[in-house]
């Protein structure tokens, strides 16, 4: 058709008097001239909506307060939880030995539950239940004949298939009582006898470490528990950073060969969340504590490509303490890019922090990043509700 107008018009203008003969069309009408059939269709097609984001909706509902309160893992107190959540909006709890001291599963499923029916979004309750050195439910006979056995003391007994089995019945006894977060795996390697982190390590080189922490992200979220990566950058042969700061001088190469292997490994398997600790960690920034310096936070997030949610290690160890005190280390902590504080001192911590956002200190956008971080983390972990949170648009 194109061809046939083009040759129309050039025998018009030479001014030739006969008229053309007429060619009856053969595109449909609502097709413009200069149009395929093939543009039309594209055209005509509706253009896709973005999906709504039940994190942003719900986020847009929220004060400025319950954004904030997102951001503490607080260390619950039993006396206080009920009315703590009620004033603080809190993210989370972190129980401990005290928590399941004197209680039956039952009474503690009863009292979990009690915690998320006052709170106005739900709640990550978590505990550290390493196994080994570090037990606070499976210590006490009313929920477990006999303590669990740390990660090391299964492998040495039955290899990776021990480990994971026991890791089964370990969520599946945390599930059940209502705890949905587990402050494991631990990623540590440690091959001192006399390091602080020896007994609660793999004790296996990066590789093996690395194989153990992939399938034990891969079992907890298949048991509906959040798993979280510690303690990044890594510990090694390092002191003890409840009482006092520890100096790593290794240099980049070596971390990024050995200890940042299992870290690279449980991201790669789609953890929710990764611990920081409060060791320097020369090779990234030589004066600040790992889990209050923005080098350390930005290596994690830009050359390790991990999108999930990165807590402090409690800010009330003296490593932290000792130099910064509980409010400034707070702020520090979210300046830093923590989206979540283990926080003892959540009461004095929530204080700076909100105040630190209403000066300007903290910015808006530095809150409701790690406030959404944490709500997708929830979201993930099927605490929310998705289509109720869509249906209040």
């Amino acid at each position: 058709m194109r061809f046939f107008a083009i040759f129309l018009c050039v025998v018009l203008l030479a001014g030739c008097a006969a008229p053309a003969p007429s060619e009856p069309s053969t595109a449909p009408e609502s097709i413009p001239p200069e149009t395929t059939e093939a543009e039309a269709v594209v055209a005509t097609e509706p253009v896709p909506t973005e999906a709504p984001d039940p994190v942003r909706l719900l986020l847009n509902q929220m004060s400025l307060e319950e954004r904030i309160g997102q951001l503490f893992f607080a260390r619950c107190n039993a006396d206080t939880a009920i009315a703590d959540l009620q004033t603080y909006h809190l993210g989370g709890f972190v129980l401990f030995a005290a928590d399941f001291e004197n209680e039956t599963p039952q009474s503690f499923a009863e009292k979990a539950a009690s915690y998320q029916d006052s709170a106005a979004i739900p709640l990550l309750l978590a505990v550290d239940e390493e196994g080994g050195t570090v037990t606070r439910i499976s210590r006490y006979p009313a929920f477990r004949a006999s303590p669990f056995l740390s990660p090391r003391s299964c492998y040495a007994q039955g290899g990776m298939e021990q480990v994971l089995a026991t890791e089964t019945e370990k969520c599946q006894l945390l599930r059940n009582l209502g705890i949905n977060v587990n402050l494991a795996p631990v990623c540590d390697i440690s091959q001192d006898p006399d390091a602080f982190m020896y007994q609660r390590s793999l004790g296996q080189d990066a590789d093996i470490t690395a194989q153990f922490v992939s399938e034990m992200v891969a079992v907890m979220s298949a048991e509906g528990i959040g798993s979280v990566l510690k303690h990044f950058p890594g510990y090694g042969n390092n002191s003890d950073t409840h009482t006092g700061i520890a100096v790593d001088s290794r240099s980049l190469e070596e971390l990024a060969s050995w200890d940042l292997v299992p870290f690279s490994a449980g991201i790669q398997a789609g953890c929710g969340a990764i611990l920081v600790s409060h060791t320097i960690v020369e090779a990234l920034d030589e004066s600040m504590p790992a889990s209050l310096s923005p080098d350390v936070h930005r290596y994690l997030r830009e050359e390790m490509g991990f999108d999930g949610v990165i807590l402090t290690d409690d800010l009330v160890m003296q490593a932290i303490t000792d130099q910064y005190g509980a409010g400034e280390a707070a702020v520090l902590a979210v300046l830093a890019g923590n989206d979540m504080l283990c926080s003892t001192d959540y009461a004095e911590q929530y204080q700076a922090v909100w105040e630190a956002v209403m000066s300007g200190r903290i910015d808006l956008d530095t809150l409701n990043a790690a406030a959404s971080r944490v709500l997708r983390w929830k979201l993930d972990l099927g605490l929310l509700d998705e289509q109720a949170v869509l249906s209040q648009e």
